[in-house]
């Protein structure tokens, strides 16, 4: 006697392809979830790339002037360099603490950071140590040191006696230094320093 099975192989069909299609639903949803994922790592990588490049270029310090005073006009040394600085256009705020300013100088390369026991003088300061001054020539401590909307105006004072700037004699006529000031997010200002070649008078402020 004759046996249809027509009915029982379509129900296998329909069961193999119901299973592959369910296979092919979940590879989808894995994949897409990957997709998905991997979409969000590159997102917040390339927001964090766009912070640091927009703070490279915006928590930058700027130089506005860069003066010596003369110590001995005779002997043609200075006793202060004075580097007046603020922040560029768009900064918010630049802690000079966390600032280093590397100097290469006539007695080689030092690395110099805001002074934490300076006192009031600039004898107080080691030899890689710089001062922050405010705009009434105060000393400020690490904790006042900052640039932004209150105190957009600083003067880092160094000493030409010691570190980098001395070879044995304080920094003065005809020589050089190269200064890199570093800011807390990398960016970087470079400032080159070059005294004149006569003094004329003791305690004068001459440009470098």
């Amino acid at each position: 006697m004759f046996v249809d099975n027509t009915d029982d192989g379509r129900g296998q069909v329909g069961i193999g392809t119901l299973i592959v299609f369910i296979a092919m639903v979940l590879v989808a949803a894995i994949a897409a979830g990957v997709l998905i994922n991997t979409a969000g790592f590159l997102q917040s990588q390339a927001e964090a790339t766009g912070e640091e490049s927009t703070d490279l270029v915006s928590e930058r310090i700027d130089v506005t002037s860069t003066v010596g005073i003369v110590d001995d006009a005779d002997d043609g040394t200075l006793e202060e360099i004075r580097i007046a600085v603020t922040g560029a256009a768009g900064a918010s705020e630049i802690d000079l603490n966390r600032t280093i300013v590397q100097v290469v100088g006539p007695d080689g390369q030092d690395n110099y950071v805001l002074g934490t026991d300076g006192g009031d003088e600039i004898a107080g300061l080691e030899s890689n140590e710089f001062a922050a001054l405010d705009s009434d020539d105060d000393f400020e401590d690490l904790e006042s040191a900052v640039i932004d909307d209150d105190n957009g105006d600083f003067v880092l004072l160094f000493d030409p006696s010691g570190g980098a700037f001395d070879d044995g004699d304080a920094f003065g006529t005809s020589d050089e230094a190269s200064l890199t000031i570093v800011s807390p997010s990398g960016a970087t200002t470079e400032v080159e320093l070059n005294a004149p070649d006569i003094f004329t008078t003791n305690g004068e402020a001459v440009r470098l």
